[in-house]
Parts: C-alpha cells; structure tokens; sequence
C-alpha cells in the first residue's frame, strides 16, 4: 500500500483498548501509557483513515518479519529447508521444517498477528457508523475493513482449523471463556464478508495514492480461492472465470500475464497488471533492531533472510547480491524438478555454479545445497538510504495472489478438464515458451509448482491435494496425516481458556 505511515503506538492503541489481542496475560497487561486513548479517537475522517491503515497494517506479515509466513510455510513444503545459520536459528521454523512443530515451538505470531488484524478490523467497523464523514467513505471503509477480516480468517482457519470467531469487539475479562468456532462457521463469515465486501469496493483504483487496496477484482479473487478450499468448485470456478477473463487476454479488471515472466521479480515493478493483490513493504520506515518483531518495522524481512551468507561478488557474472542468513535453501528434488524449465534462472540462485566458476563465493549455513530462492532476493542496490538497520528496511513487495495463480486454480476449479481449463493452463505455460501439455489434475499440480515456487503456496497447495504426506515423506519430511496439516495452537493461547488443542498435539 502506498499509506503514509501511522505511529505505532497509534496503531497498536486502535486495536487494543476494549479488545485484547491475544488470550496471553503478555498482550491483556499492555498499559497504552503516552498514546491516545481509544475512546477520544475516530472523531472524522482522517482519524477513520488512519484506523483503516491500522488493519491493513496487518498484512505485511506475509513477507515482513523473521516470522513472516512464507519463509514459515515454504520450510514445511518438499521445495525448501528452514536453513539458516543452525538448528536451533529459529527454532520455530526449524521445528516445522523437519515435523517437530510442537505447541511450545510453534511461532504464536502466526495466532497473534491474524486475530490483531481481525480485532483491529472490528474495532473499525464498530466505530465507522459514527464518524462524521460521507456516507460513501462509510460503506468504502466498511467494505475493506470486513474483506481484510475475511482474509485474516481465512488465514488463521487454514493454519489452524479451529479458530474462536470474533465479529465484535471483545471486552477483555471476556476472553477467557471464548470457545472456538465450527470451521464451518468461519467459513461462512468469510465468505460473507467477502461477497458484501464485493459489492462496495471499487472496480478500479488510482494506483498513485490507493495502490494495494482492496478492489473488485482482488476480493473476487480472494473469494474463489476461499470457495476452492471448501472444495466448493463450481462457485470458485465463477469467481475466478470473472477475474481471468479470456485465457491470455485482459480480463474486465485490467488484468493480464506480463510477457516475461522475469519481470515479476523486478523490485520497482509493484502493483504490475499481473498483480492481484500484494504485500506492501517500504524503505522509508527507519527500522532499528530495537523495532523488529514489534510490527512497527515495513520492510520485506524475507528478503533478507533468503539470501546467501557472506557472499562475495568476484566478477560481474554474478548477480551484486546484498547478502543474506540463508534461510529456505532449496531442496535438491526442487532444483532437479525446475532443471531445464525456463522459470529456473527466475526462481533458483545456483550459488554452487558461481562458486565453482570463480564469480561469487559464499559462507554455507545449515542444510546447505547450494542453491537459494532468488524470487525476492535483494540487490545492493535495493538497500535503503533514508536510514535505519539495512536488513530490516527492504522496500520489496510480494504477490499474496497473482493472475497466474488464480489460471491454475480456475483450471483445477473446473476440474482440470475441457477446453477452458486447457487454455488456462497453456497461457500460463505459453507466457514461457512452453508447449501444451493436456489439461489434467497431475499436470497442473506440476505447473503450480514450477509457476509459483517459493511463494508460499506449496504447502496449502499439498494439504488441500491430499498428498502432503506421500510428497513430503518422499523428501525426508515426517509430515503426519491427521495431525500435520493443521498448526498446533501456540501453548500460552491454550492455559486458562476454554480454547481445546488441535488433535494429536
């Protein structure tokens, strides 16, 4: 998003009074000391505004953090390692990558964060009918904050299932008797949200002041991959036929493939006509270390993670990297399977060929194999120079849902089957220069992988398949069926509630 930065504090204050943000003792005792209280804000617009931005704040933590969710989630997959400088540098991702995730090991980020941007979002919609603004800034406001409570739910029911369903504020002294909802019920807020949200968000937005919001297309597109993961198909089929439009062609939202795939991963090239909706990260926030993990950092923290250690540039043969803590190496199954597919030289950084040739040199970290995801990868020049630590201020954005991925989940909605699943599948491969290959469910699986490596749709993509423990077996991984494709939920949600653990946790 291209919002002007809201104070922390600020930020933090509009979510928590009345509201608390975790069932832990650690959030309900936060003292608001120095900030504005809850109760003297939303006076007009620019007070509404600022609570809007407070929500999708939220949403960096796709990408931002050491406990972003897509480093977190390609670690679990057969496409990626935890890496990093050891087995304990993480100790949360580690334990997912290798199926030791315990409730004590699980990051309670992935809880916290969710439910924040739920609560925040609640807080604002309690609050916009009273605020003295146009009638039309109400129902726009209303309409963001309710798909971007959709999408925090549909984030928290996919990571762990059994989830309390909050669609008010809380008061605090309540939240220790939440129950958790039918997954069922959460899905059906979901998908209320979204289709209400629909109908009052804009079609179009002026992508110089109001890129990265919510618009038609991005809440149709959310809602098609909501209806695919309830396995209602036919409904998601409809939801994503009206954001694709013709295979290869615009679709009625300006959207269309770019015509070279690398171009996805050129760090100015934000809000693309292949971008449907993304995470937003900025250089300009002046982010410390004392500030990382707080949510007041903006920068693509992923980016530096993913990066290789102490690398060295010798010649200009290799790409001038800035450096990195090696996390996600890529697996040798994943390079093997992308060998000889035109996306490699976009997806893996072979730092082994460049070492071997005398071009860079590097420092291996733990479970080295000396090839990196390159989707993301900084360069020296993407460091910031508005100040604060350069690691944590990488101004790179991340595709949430981009259009490639919304052809391949039309074409499996249809049942990966007819003329119209066939040339969604051939765009996505013709973009390319690949040929056709007959549309089926094994073929799509296979270009869902080579498309979107490293983006954090792997592991959904195998748990939602059926197959994430006959794949993930195959690599070393001891994924469980019937425990593992659903988190734990994090130890301190658990003490002193009415919240139940998820099974065989």
């Amino acid at each position: 998003m291209k919002m002007r930065k809201i104070n922390y504090y600020l930020l933090a204050l509009s979510a928590m009074i009345g509201i608390t943000l975790s069932c832990s003792d650690d959030f309900i005792e936060i003292s608001p000391a120095g900030s504005t209280l809850e109760g003297n804000y939303y006076k007009n617009e620019t007070e509404a505004y600022s609570g809007l931005v407070a929500v999708y704040d939220v949403l960096k933590k796709h990408t931002g953090g050491f406990e972003n969710e897509v480093s977190f989630f390609n670690a679990g997959s057969d496409d990626f390692y935890a890496g990093g400088g050891g087995a304990t540098d993480g100790t949360g991702i580690q334990s997912f990558s290798n199926y030791s995730i315990s409730p004590a090991t699980v990051p309670g980020s992935y809880w916290n964060d969710n439910f924040q941007g739920v609560f925040r979002a609640n807080l604002i919609l309690s609050k916009i009918p009273n605020v003295p603004m146009s009638d039309d800034k109400k129902v726009r406001f209303t309409a963001e904050a309710k798909a971007l409570r959709a999408y925090y739910y549909f984030n928290l029911v996919r990571m762990f299932k059994n989830v309390p369903l909050f669609t008010a504020p809380i008061a605090t002294g309540d939240i220790y008797n939440v129950e958790q909802a039918a997954p069922e019920a959460v899905y059906a807020q979901i998908e209320q949200d979204l289709t209400e949200a629909f109908a009052d968000v804009p079609t179009t937005l002026d992508m110089t002041t109001e890129s990265g919001r919510f618009s038609k297309g991005s809440v149709q597109a959310l809602l098609g991959k909501v209806y695919l993961y309830e396995g209602k198909n036919a409904e998601a089929a409809t939801q994503f036929a009206a954001v694709n439009g013709t295979p290869g062609g615009t679709s009625q939202y300006g959207y269309h493939l770019l015509t070279n795939y690398s171009d996805l991963w050129i760090p100015a090239n934000k809000y693309n006509t292949e971008s449907i909706f993304e995470s937003s990260h900025s250089t300009q926030s002046q982010a410390s270390w004392g500030n990382w993990g707080s949510g007041s950092d903006e920068g693509n923290s992923m980016s530096q993670m993913i990066g290789p250690r102490g690398f060295v540039r010798n010649t200009s043969a290799a790409p001038d990297l800035a450096g990195g803590w090696s996390f996600n190496t890529v697996t040798d199954d994943l390079f093997n399977f992308m060998t000889g597919d035109p996306r490699m030289n976009s997806t893996i950084l072979n730092m082994t060929a460049l070492q071997a040739s005398g071009a860079a040199s590097y420092s291996p970290g733990y479970m080295d194999t000396g090839h990196f995801l390159k989707k993301y990868l900084p360069l020296t020049s993407d460091r910031t120079t508005s100040g604060g630590t350069i690691e944590l201020n990488y101004g790179i954005n991340s595709y949430v849902i981009r259009l490639a991925d919304t052809y391949l989940m039309e074409a499996e909605a249809l049942g990966a089957t007819g003329p119209r699943a066939q040339a969604l599948l051939d765009a996505v491969r013709t973009r390319v220069g690949l040929p056709s290959v007959p549309v089926s469910m094994a073929n799509i699986m296979k270009e869902r992988r080579l498309e979107l490596a490293g983006e954090g749709h792997r592991w959904f993509d195998l748990v939602r398949w059926g197959t994430a423990q006959t794949v993930l077996n195959a690599v070393g991984k001891p994924f469980t069926s019937g425990k593992n494709e659903v988190l734990p939920i994090p130890l301190n949600e658990i003490g002193n509630t009415k919240i139940v653990q998820n099974p065989n946790y």
